[in-house]
């Protein structure tokens, strides 16, 4: 089947990452894929010639002008099935009937309207989550996968300096300020030294936003590093433990998954799919935006961490399989391979 691949944005987002993940999927399963986006910006595209993939480069520089030129484009060649992968290639296509709906944020406030608009004709919607279903009528769940991020089995104990990890974009929406406030808080009552580790850049984030993520890591003193942009396994192996403390309904949690098939000890926010991907039961969780809640939950999995309770063991195992069973580019190849054995049925 020949399959042409819309992307959202030029530049590369957790949308776009997940997109290069179908194409490869895709092609493994025997289908002809092209990807297409604007000119600029070209990181997506760029990305995908690098792994072998047709692209096609609309002569685009920005979001009103990449609409008109997909719509433009697919009156003209409308034979390929047409995945949309996000909300705005699938505005610009509304009312076309083959092709895919794939949504990776829940539509707010304007974009509830567009969305309307954007599944018409649509052969099916996507979601990545049962949560994100939950909110979007008919949509079906098609789970998110990762490459795994490889450690060793063998876990260093810390001694007394725990290092707190933070994978993403430091932000008010990712609750960068709330970690920093909790990491404050233990280092101020003694024990136990806490030092966070950012991965990461302030990629998409406004100011305003910014400043206030600034001014909490500045509270923590000389116990923050900021890495920039580093891979999961980099962050994972001079860390000891991973928070993601969204304050934002996420819509699943790539960074979480990363964390699940390192077997790396992990602390999510209760924001939206996160605590889905984790499982049912799973101890670490804490109420986002609740500083102190995520101050006691650290200072559990640190005692945890310090004696090498085998419960910990135990739990991250658990979390590992979950990921190859369920979000392993084996498993997101099989979903897609029953997604379209659907279709052509």
């Amino acid at each position: 089947m020949d399959i042409v691949i819309a992307t959202n944005n030029g530049d590369m987002g957790g949308g776009e990452v997940m997109l290069l993940n179908i194409a490869r999927a895709l092609r493994t399963l025997g289908h002809k894929v092209t990807v297409v986006g604007p000119a600029q910006p070209d990181e997506l595209l760029d990305a995908a010639r690098d792994e072998g993939f047709t692209t096609l480069a609309l002569p685009a520089t920005d979001r009103k002008t990449y609409m008109a030129q997909l719509r433009a484009w697919r009156a003209r060649n409308r034979n390929a099935l047409l995945w949309c992968n996000g909300l705005v290639p699938s505005l610009a296509t509304a009312g076309d009937k083959n092709r895919i709906v794939h949504l990776h944020q829940l539509p707010a406030g304007s974009q509830k309207v567009a969305y309307r608009l954007a599944k018409k004709g649509a052969r099916a919607v996507l979601v990545p989550s049962h949560f994100m279903a939950s909110h979007i009528k008919n949509a079906t769940v098609l789970e998110n996968w990762v490459t795994g991020a490889s450690q060793p089995l063998a876990r260093a104990v810390p001694a007394s300096r725990i290092r707190v990890g933070f994978l993403g974009r430091p932000s008010l929406i990712k609750g960068t300020h709330t970690l920093s406030v909790a990491l404050t808080s233990l280092n101020s009552a003694g024990g136990y030294t806490y030092q966070l580790v950012i991965g990461g850049t302030a990629k998409f984030v406004d100011s305003t936003s910014q400043d206030q993520v600034k001014q909490s890591l500045e509270e923590l003193g000389n116990h923050v590093e900021l890495l920039g942009w580093v891979t999961p396994e980099e962050l994972f192996a001079q860390t000891d433990v991973l928070v993601v403390p969204s304050e934002v309904e996420e819509s699943f949690g790539l960074v979480a998954a990363e964390a699940m098939s390192a077997r790396q000890p992990l602390i999510i926010s209760n924001a939206g799919a996160l605590p889905e991907v984790l499982g049912e039961g799973y101890p670490w969780i804490f109420r986002q935006a609740d500083s102190d809640h995520l101050a006691a939950v650290l200072g559990s999995i640190t005692e945890q961490l310090i004696t090498g309770d085998e419960k910990l063991e135990e739990i991250l195992s658990q979390n590992y399989w979950r990921w190859q069973e369920n979000y392993s580019p084996d498993a997101g190849k099989e979903r897609i391979r029953r997604l379209l054995q659907d279709f052509e049925g």
